[in-house]
Parts: C-alpha cells; sequence; structure tokens
C-alpha cells in the first residue's frame, strides 16, 4: 500500500477547485476517493442540552478526512464512556468537499518507461480534505452541566488531532 504524503503538502487552500459533480460528464474527477468519515451526528439529537460547545478555527486551511475521522473517535469514545450515548450530542460541521490529486513521479532505473514527468500532471485522486475559513465552527458538542468538564475534554482531544489552531467556546443554552 502506498504511504500517507505528508499534510504540509495540502495544508494551504491554493490549489485548483476540485469538487465532485452528482452529473459524471461535468466532474473532472471521475473517481472519487472513499471518505474515512463514518458519521457526522452522534449522540442524542433531539434532546435539549444545558451547554453547547464549539471549536473554532482561528485560521483557514485543509483538514484531510483522516485527520476528522481521528479527532470524531478520540472524542466520541470519552463522551459515550462518561456520558452515556444518550447523554450528549455531537455533530462535525465540516465536510470535505475537496478532492485532494497527486502527480506521482518516479524515479530511479526504468523511471523514464512509466512518468511522463509534468505533462498531463493533474493527478490522480488519494484522498479529500475539507476546506476551513477562519472562524468556521470545526465541532459542536452539546451536553449537560454535570457532563460539562468531560465535553471540555473531548473537545481538547479534537485538538491534538486537527492541524490548525483553534479556540473553544461554551454557550450556555436557555431553558424555555
Amino acid at each position: 500500500m502506498a504511504k500517507l504524503r505528508k499534510f504540509v503538502s495540502y495544508r494551504r487552500p491554493e490549489r485548483a477547485y476540485t469538487r465532485r459533480s452528482k452529473f459524471r460528464e461535468k466532474s473532472y474527477i471521475k473517481a472519487n476517493p472513499v471518505l474515512k468519515v463514518v458519521r457526522f451526528n452522534m449522540g442524542d439529537p433531539n434532546k435539549k442540552f444545558d451547554y453547547t460547545l464549539h471549536l473554532i478555527s482561528t485560521i483557514g486551511m485543509q483538514i484531510r478526512h483522516n485527520a476528522i475521522e481521528a479527532a470524531r473517535q478520540t472524542s466520541n469514545k470519552i463522551l459515550e464512556e462518561d456520558a452515556g450515548k444518550n447523554g450528549y450530542f455531537m455533530r462535525i460541521r465540516i465536510y470535505p468537499h475537496h478532492i485532494l490529486r497527486e502527480n506521482p513521479l518516479a524515479s530511479g532505473a526504468g523511471a523514464d518507461r512509466m512518468s511522463t514527468g509534468m505533462q498531463l500532471s493533474f493527478g490522480k485522486p488519494i484522498g479529500a480534505a475539507a476546506r476551513i475559513r477562519s472562524g468556521q465552527i470545526l465541532f459542536e458538542i452539546s451536553v449537560n452541566k454535570e457532563h460539562l468538564g468531560v465535553g471540555k475534554e473531548a473537545m481538547r482531544r479534537i485538538k491534538h488531532k486537527i492541524p490548525c489552531k483553534t479556540t473553544l467556546r461554551t454557550i450556555e443554552n436557555k431553558k424555555s
């Protein structure tokens, strides 16, 4: 299996926008890579909670789908263990639409027979990324007062998996 390329190659959103289209003839990228993010909503969406925590990006960049899935797994595990399956609601507020491409260049013996260099160098799809702006909400967790510390710990774990600077905002929901 091919080695995953360093993220520094894809961090800045300067590459051409290559979204997939539902109409195949309008989509320049014909094959879509499999999205690694399994679920975008976890917990109980119908329940009213006391607090909502938002993880907000402070810079604009791209985040790969495997980083989003890693953040989801670590935070969901701690929330499920401490608050229970219905004691929280977590939502991923970003979606990886952008297809990342790579033009593989071979080096070494025999490379001249398989590589075309920079001729026709659009590249093959290798993954997907979410393009985020400065001030955009990345993750949202809703919890009751007794699980507020667990929600903050889950957000701290998400911060370690996401490759950008973030801030945490706590909002107290009004009871109506």
